[in-house]
């Protein structure tokens, strides 16, 4: 805890913006991360709870009411070394992630939740101003070689858990690029690439290998981007290694089969966000897809839709507006009722607040369009009797598109990627593996295991990391017979 009558004294202070009119200039963060005065006021304000809910609702179970006792008192080095116990990418979830830990704060039953996702910013900031985030390479090797199979979170952080007990580790990525979807996927105004770049420098220093525009399967399909220049068999690898991780993610996008679909300027949103991020490093991309001048239609509510309004709007967008095909949702939970779970609500994120018009209860039922284009969104309002989505009669209207960005989530991993490692899958296209028991995270296939989305399905970025963890110590047992790395 903080200071014992701190969360009465004082209130919670959400993290500084820059203006819409003048972040929508570029790309580059606009988030500021809390002064150490700020961050000291902040940590104050978690309480003497008794049973602190936020590390169960914290997919890594950080230990927040102790590093948020740290920062309270100063102590940022002792705070960052807490932190990154838990938590091999802090300064990724400080940024992207939606926070679970505040939902569960135990202050939020009845006043604002104790700031924690701006605290974990600050001090996994202050770990690498301060030089304290270094290398931690093997007092010894093992001889044992580990091939990890995609490098986002999940991927990263089963690498670098695995390199920092001996083994030898090499992770492939299909991409140009290491970080998955941190790298070609979330905006660069939301987290800028170089902190991906500093850990795989941190990583490489530790011993891990990376080898990108690799992919390891055989067929691939084309509504997923794919810049391999190289293949591997899985059959080929597993001569080679003695364990390998699936840690892909769930890249399969879901599709909206109606009439008018394959008009152009209806691409999917992995199509559209990836090209800004290519841009903003400085490659050419050839027929980038811009929404400047356009009527945008997005289409799916949640955070990929969001972060094509975001994008949108900088391209200089005419208009964006983000149907939603479930109602509306209140704007403030029933906290007695949800707490300390992950509240149903309406969030209104910084793309939103640039300029966007959100409609709710919303069903796309065919494009229109001359000459092959797109020109219109047909479409009707719906409402929810029984679970069941039922078209309200004489509800039909028409909105002028010149771009539609198809983002209704992700349905799962590539199938031919899971088919090419013959895995057995569960009812919803993942690799079949429990976490539990002495075959934690294992397939069944012999030797390999999948974490992330590629078992557990699209997910956050949190989840990945702490999959990515508990893998990694499954993977030592299964190596060494025993493990020293946390569960």
């Amino acid at each position: 805890m903080g200071k014992i009558t701190g969360f009465m004294e004082f209130q919670r202070q959400e993290e500084d913006h820059l203006e819409p009119a003048a972040r929508l200039k570029n790309y580059k963060e606009f988030t500021l991360t809390l002064s150490n005065e700020q961050a000291k006021v902040q940590g104050a304000r978690c309480m003497d709870c008794g049973i602190p809910f936020c590390n169960t609702g914290c997919p890594v179970n950080n230990m927040i009411p102790d590093w948020n006792d740290l920062v309270y008192h100063g102590n940022y080095r002792n705070a960052v070394e807490n932190l990154h116990s838990t938590n091999n990418f802090p300064e990724f979830t400080g940024r992207i992630c939606p926070a679970p830990c505040e939902a569960a704060c135990t202050l939020g039953i009845n006043d604002d939740p104790v700031g924690i996702k701006s605290i974990e910013r600050k001090i996994a900031d202050a770990g690498w101003e301060n030089g304290w985030v270094v290398p931690q390479p093997a007092a010894a090797k093992t001889g044992k070689k580990v091939a990890i199979v995609g490098s986002g979170p999940a991927g990263l952080a089963a690498a670098q858990q695995l390199a920092r007990v001996g083994h030898d580790v090499t992770v492939f990525e299909k991409s140009d690029r290491i970080g998955g979807l941190l790298r070609y996927g979330i905006p660069d105004f939301k987290m800028e690439k170089g902190l991906i770049d500093r850990r795989v420098e941190q990583m490489q220093a530790e011993g891990v290998t990376f080898r990108t525009s690799t992919l390891i399967g055989k067929d691939f399909p084309t509504t997923v981007s794919n810049m391999a220049r190289e293949t591997i068999f899985p059959e080929d690898l597993a001569k080679e290694y003695d364990a390998i991780v699936m840690a892909g993610g769930a890249e399969q996008p879901r599709d909206l089969p109606v009439p008018g679909r394959d008009l152009k300027g209806v691409h999917f949103a992995m199509d559209f966000l990836p090209q800004q991020n290519r841009v903003n490093a400085g490659d050419k991309v050839k027929d980038q897809i811009k929404a400047t001048g356009k009527h945008v239609i997005v289409i799916g509510g949640g955070d990929t839709g969001s972060d094509c309004v975001g994008t949108s709007n900088r391209h200089g967008a005419a208009s964006v507006t983000q149907f939603e095909l479930m109602p509306m949702p209140p704007e403030h939970e029933n906290k007695p009722l949800v707490w300390p779970y992950w509240p149903t609500k309406l969030r209104t994120s910084s793309s939103h607040e640039e300029g966007c018009e959100r409609d709710f209860a919303v069903a796309t039922k065919r494009f229109e369009g001359k000459g092959g284009k797109v020109e219109k969104v047909i479409a009707c309002r719906v409402e929810w009797k029984d679970g069941k989505m039922i078209e309200v009669p004489d509800t039909e209207f028409e909105l002028k598109a010149d771009l539609v960005l198809l983002a209704m989530g992700f349905v799962s991993p590539v199938q031919q990627v899971l088919d090419a490692f013959d895995v057995q899958k569960d009812a919803r296209g993942n690799a079949r593996a429990s976490v539990d028991g002495e075959t934690s995270y294992q397939t069944s296939v012999a030797k390999v295991f999948a974490a992330g989305d590629m078992r557990r399905g699209q997910s956050l970025v949190v989840w990945a990391i702490r999959e990515g963890r508990q893998c990694a110590r499954a993977v030592d047992e299964f190596l060494m017979g025993s493990s020293e790395l946390p569960r």
